[in-house]
């Protein structure tokens, strides 16, 4: 106790919170619970069962490292009931040489969602070529639940490698959604999405949009430092357009107050880097909702399973503090 006061006094004057860095979203209510004794009911999500409201968003393949991170993130979500997108599995429909990357489903269970990946011009050349069994045949390979595809026209525009988009994304979704009966989910890599998107979006059978928000891991700025070298460049700017995970969750709440709409399941991803941002935004939104976060799990599923695990702990730990303390401030940003 002695060790404890004088670590108190030796720490009061640098532990001051200053007023405008207060979080102003919540009412704190210390008062009308215990502390959460660390248990979590399940709950149905993206056609499987969750225990925790954290979804673990589309990271790596066909790299050095990606088989490491990709069975440490799996065995994670089978511990702790989490949802896992798998980053691009396009390197599958060529060949199998990457697939151990891949094969995460004996790691994860069957019980939590498991999602593989493809991008909007993968999707595009089969669909227009009628290929669409590639894509399921794919999704049955993985053990997966479904599919997510990725939309990113400014990636593939700054990408050397990049492919040219034909027609609209919206019409080869709505085209493949018509001949599949896979489920499908549909997300932005680090730019988020716009009314009108989302609202599109919204009227489809999908089982989820995943946001993939600005404030993130944003893709399009990765490609145009791949070319740069960090050096400036004349498409910065593009970098720095699109909207926020907030943002989003506002647009969703006023299509869903004013029509029906078909997909009632959201991942909130892109900016969220801890639990009381995620947390509010899934209290706030209308509509059925995880968090995703991506960098924030990579960094610690690199190396030891250990390190991964202890870093879910605590996000589980906060998660109940925050459920029992914190109430969300209708309207606050």
């Amino acid at each position: 106790m002695s060790d404890r006061k004088k670590d108190h006094i030796d720490l009061a004057f640098s532990s001051r919170t200053e007023i405008q860095d207060a979080d102003y979203r919540f009412h704190y209510e210390p008062l009308l619970a215990p502390h959460h004794d660390g248990r979590f009911e399940e709950f149905s999500f993206a056609g499987k069962s969750m225990q925790l409201p954290m979804w673990v968003s589309s990271m790596t393949g066909g790299t050095e490292k990606a088989g490491t991170i990709n069975r440490n993130l799996a065995t994670a979500c089978g511990e702790f009931g989490l949802g896992m997108g798998l980053g691009s599995c396009r390197t599958l429909l060529e060949s199998d040489q990457h697939f151990s990357d891949f094969d995460v489903r004996q790691y994860m269970g069957e019980k939590p969602p498991l999602y593989a990946n493809l991008g909007i011009a993968q999707l595009e050349k089969l669909v227009e070529n009628k290929q669409e069994n590639s894509v399921e045949e794919l999704v049955e390979k993985l053990k997966a639940d479904g599919i997510i595809i990725h939309i990113n026209p400014l990636q593939e525009a700054f990408q050397p490698e990049g492919d040219f988009l034909k027609i609209p994304p919206i019409e080869t979704i709505e085209a493949f959604l018509f001949r599949t009966d896979l489920r499908v989910i549909v997300k932005e890599v680090g730019q988020g999405m716009g009314p009108a998107s989302l609202q599109r979006l919204l009227k489809l059978p999908l089982e989820a949009v995943e946001f993939g928000a600005l404030g993130g891991t944003n893709f399009t700025k990765l490609e145009l430092n791949r070319q740069t070298k960090g050096q400036q460049s004349h498409f910065d700017t593009f970098g720095r357009v699109g909207h926020t995970a907030a943002e989003m969750t506002d647009f969703v709440n006023q299509i869903v107050e004013k029509e029906t709409v078909n997909c009632r399941q959201l991942i909130i991803s892109g900016g969220i880097s801890n639990v009381p941002d995620g947390y509010y935004l899934t209290q706030k939104s209308r509509l059925n909702s995880v968090f995703g976060m991506g960098s924030a799990f990579l960094k610690h599923a690199m190396g030891d399973y250990a390190e991964l695990a202890a870093f879910i702990k605590q996000l589980k730990q906060a998660l109940g503090i925050a459920k029992n303390f914190l109430v969300p401030v209708s309207g606050r940003q």
